[in-house]
């Protein structure tokens, strides 16, 4: 199997981001399957690969045929393409909406259903496949006493979570917010009998879709009840009133309602077993075997044939609109 490059902007403190902790995630298990390492490209780091570096000579095509960059930091994959165009690449894509295209060489790997589906449309004549994000098996039920009523993360929620609803609860019960790096997170999933995360707003704000959103996973794997927005990628496994409630419910006050009613009846609502599982190391690892077989076997077949299927763009699809009109008013015409 070809050694896979991990395309990064950088990996310290400066890049910080729930991607980034994916990413390297995915990198980690990866290694599992066949060699792989960080390249970086915005940031010279010690100990990584720096990618102008890999790009230099003019044997740059031959020297790195055994190689499969992957690209995934959506804002940077527009330039990034381009110059990979005569090497092996691939995208793994978290969120969607950038608003790029990818040529059919360049395979897609996406963390939600949601994204496959984006994919599946834009890009049509790309190979593409679904390779779910990591719970850790640290995420479980610890069957303890939970202190906490009420959790909930600064980060991307809502200013209806901020300013109206929180404060609203913090008159009623314990609400702990949090609003820096927490290590332990399983810890607090734990101690809390509800978790908050209303994410629609800051990814409408941002223009890009929510790729997947770890944290109602991780939290409803740790017996926590989660009141969560639906949007994007956490629709791939939350479903409101059966594993999960719905936040922002049309008014502050119903919100408050069924959170309360939560807390004080200790109502259970729970993920699958079935659906935790395709999120564990062990699945993504086969998946992953599967899935970089084929695509060494694509890119070995890439070096002989040329693409041939009509691309699905703008023209292409204006030319068989004005053939469907113009075969209507034909059928027309003969009546």
């Amino acid at each position: 199997m070809r050694r896979l490059y991990f395309l990064l902007p950088g990996t310290t403190d400066k890049f910080a981001c729930g991607g980034l902790w994916a990413e390297l995630k995915t990198l980690e298990l990866v290694k599992k399957v066949c060699p792989a390492e960080v390249v970086t490209y915005r940031q010279r780091e010690q100990g990584h690969l720096w990618l102008d570096d890999l790009l230099k000579g003019d044997d740059t095509f031959r020297a790195l045929d055994d190689v499969i960059f992957v690209m995934s930091w959506g804002f940077d994959v527009a330039k990034l393409a381009p110059k990979l165009k005569r090497l092996n690449a691939i995208y793994h894509a978290h969120s969607a909406e950038y608003g790029f295209n990818l040529p059919a060489s360049v395979p897609i790997i996406t963390v939600s259903r949601n994204t496959l589906g984006y994919w599946g449309q834009r890009s049509p004549h790309s190979l593409i496949y679904y390779l779910p994000n990591e719970i850790s098996d640290k995420f479980q039920d610890w069957q303890g006493d939970r202190d906490i009523d009420v959790l909930v993360q600064a980060r991307k929620s809502s200013s209806y979570l901020m300013r109206q609803l929180i404060p609203a609860l913090q008159q009623k019960c314990r609400v702990e917010v949090i609003d820096y790096y927490v290590e332990d997170l399983e810890g607090l999933f734990n101690r809390a009998k509800v978790y908050l995360y209303d994410s629609a707003e800051y990814w409408a704000v941002q223009g890009v879709t929510e790729g997947f959103g770890l944290q109602p996973m991780e939290a409803l794997a740790c017996g926590c009840q989660v009141f969560s927005s639906v949007n994007h990628g956490l629709s791939d496994y939350l479903d409101p009133a059966f594993n999960c409630y719905k936040i922002a419910g049309y008014s502050q006050e119903f919100d408050m309602q069924r959170i309360l009613k939560v807390i004080q009846t200790n109502q259970k609502l729970s993920l699958s077993p079935t659906l935790l599982e395709e999120h564990r190391p062990e699945n993504i690892i086969m998946r992953l075997q599967v899935i970089l077989a084929e695509l060494n076997e694509f890119f070995d077949h890439k070096q002989l044939y040329q693409s041939n299927i009509p691309n699905l763009g703008y023209w292409q699809v204006l030319n068989l609109r004005s053939q469907r009109i113009l075969a209507k008013l034909k059928k027309k015409l003969k009546f």
